[in-house]
């Protein structure tokens, strides 16, 4: 040190300069052995604590404070192996070997990582070289005489692959990466035999994990995107998408499917929020526009058609929404569909074919309540279709209001009303204006009405009220069909 501080400065030429204060610098920062030590001794214990994050900084720490000691590199090198991070571990045992290339311990964890990477011939190699210098290391000659098989199923899966026998090479490379987990290859490739043979959730899981395996890959995160877009999940595709925008702004093909993907997935955001807030003509309105921009991909086309289906039904536009349950179900058939489909035949009072949609929604999910309750109305409605129904001698809708209820029984009434007619007409007017008024004693109470809805008739005799069905009405003396004629007053 002495001998550096004494060089003449000014006899070096700039270049020089910059080299020796390199020197000095890097040899000031030099961690002591002291540092070293407390370093190693801190990561054993984060290690023995299973805290593996807070044990690699660190050994990364005395790493840089000894860069010339080989035993910091295989423990940190440990570590990595137990993170999984395949590269770093490859990388500071082959550091070892190249320090202390005797080192056994270091080879044969080389030579682990190799076979979990399905790099046979290199896990080979370095099996080989630890059984010859030690003969009694089981593991070390048992895993150099498999080596060979291992790699002869892999040629195999690729020939399976090639030979478009998907099949036999997504058993074959099942059984390879129980051996080699953190193989990006035959990950990759089983994914594609899963694609091929159209099961794309398991491909999506795949895909995944060769994302981890490789990290930074355009390409992988724009083939999960688009798999998860295939299955109709567009709010992860838009995230996966994202990230392949993150490596390249202007990546040819993620840019141009981001911006397509994020426009479906918002209107179909607004769609689920329109139909929370009742707006079901915006809904509607939503769902229609994703068909604009995307009419191919089944699942995402299921998805608007869904939506129709279920705002148009609860928009009361029960005759426009068959067809969009109809154009859903034939995608996909779904119990919740069927459950809107149900509901919308109900309006329609078709009621056996609703009886049937929610029987077909119990089949695909047998717990489902919406469709036990379903069935349950739609039996009870078809039952009371064989009665009075209150809304239809009225003229209102099922969601009426006590004000439209008054003011359509009032118009009825006036119309209806006993004094206007002579004759066998009188009778006829005297029964539809005990309806009308039996319509409006149900309709007008809530509890009444609530049980009206639910599919009994509060005034029904059978339904256990017993005795006179209109007690307590002011209307029931017309259902003894009374002669006797009465002055009304609307009020």
């Amino acid at each position: 040190m002495d001998n550096l501080i004494s060089i003449n400065w000014n006899k070096l030429t700039p270049c020089l300069v910059l080299l020796v204060l390199e020197i000095v610098l890097e040899f000031s920062e030099c961690a002591t052995p002291a540092e070293v030590n407390k370093h190693l001794e801190l990561g054993r214990d984060f290690l023995a604590r299973g805290q593996l994050s807070d044990a690699l900084t660190h050994y990364h720490a005395a790493v840089e404070g000894d860069p010339n000691n080989y035993l910091t590199y295989f423990k940190r090198g440990t570590v990595y192996y137990a993170l999984g991070k395949a590269k770093f571990a490859l990388q500071d045992f082959s550091k070892v070997l190249e320090l202390k290339a005797d080192f056994a311990a270091a080879r044969q964890h080389r030579a682990n990582v190799y076979l979990k990477l399905a790099q046979y011939r290199e896990a080979k190699e370095d099996y080989r070289v630890v059984a010859l210098n030690d003969p009694y290391n089981e593991e070390a000659v048992t895993q150099y005489q498999r080596m060979d098989a291992l790699a002869e199923d892999l040629r195999l899966v690729e020939m399976y692959y090639r030979g478009r026998d998907y099949r036999s090479a997504l058993e074959l490379a099942t059984q390879l990466l129980e051996a080699s987990p953190w193989s990006a290859q035959l990950r990759q490739l089983r994914a594609e035999c899963y694609i091929a043979l159209n099961d794309l959730l398991s491909a999506v899981s795949d895909i995944r994990s060769v994302n981890r395996l490789q990290q930074d890959s355009t390409d992988g995160y724009y083939r999960l995107a688009t798999l998860l877009y295939q299955l109709g999940r567009v709010t992860e595709a838009l995230k996966e998408i994202r990230e392949c925008l993150k490596l390249d702004p202007e990546h040819k093909k993620c840019f141009p499917f981001y911006k397509k993907v994020k426009k479906v997935d918002k209107l179909l955001l607004d769609c689920e929020e329109h139909s929370e807030s009742k707006n079901f003509v915006g809904c509607i309105e939503s769902a229609n526009k994703v068909l604009k921009v995307e009419d191919e991909v089944t699942l995402v086309v299921f998805e608007a058609r869904k939506w129709l289906c279920s705002c148009s039904t609860k928009e009361e536009l029960y005759t426009e929404a068959l067809p969009h349950c109809a154009a859903a179900l034939a995608l996909q058939r779904d119990a919740r569909v069927l459950c809107d489909r149900g509901d919308a035949l109900l309006g329609l009072d078709m009621f056996d074919d609703a009886i049937q949609s929610f029987k077909e929604a119990l089949e695909l999910e047998e717990g489902l309540q919406r469709a036990k309750d379903g069935l349950s109305r739609a039996q009870k409605l078809q039952k009371q279709s064989e009665q009075r129904d209150y809304y239809k001698i009225l003229g209102v809708k099922r969601s009426a209001s006590k004000q439209e209820i008054v003011k359509a029984y009032r118009k009825a009434a006036q119309k209806w009303h006993p004094d206007n007619f002579q004759g066998d007409e009188k009778k006829i007017a005297e029964k539809k204006f005990i309806d009308i008024a039996a319509a409006k004693e149900v309709l007008t109470d809530a509890e009444k009405r609530a049980q009206f809805d639910a599919g009994s008739d509060p005034l029904d005799p059978e339904a256990g009220r017993g005795g006179q069905p209109f007690q307590g009405s002011p209307f029931h003396h017309f259902q003894h069909g009374s002669p006797f004629q009465f002055k009304f007053h609307f009020n």
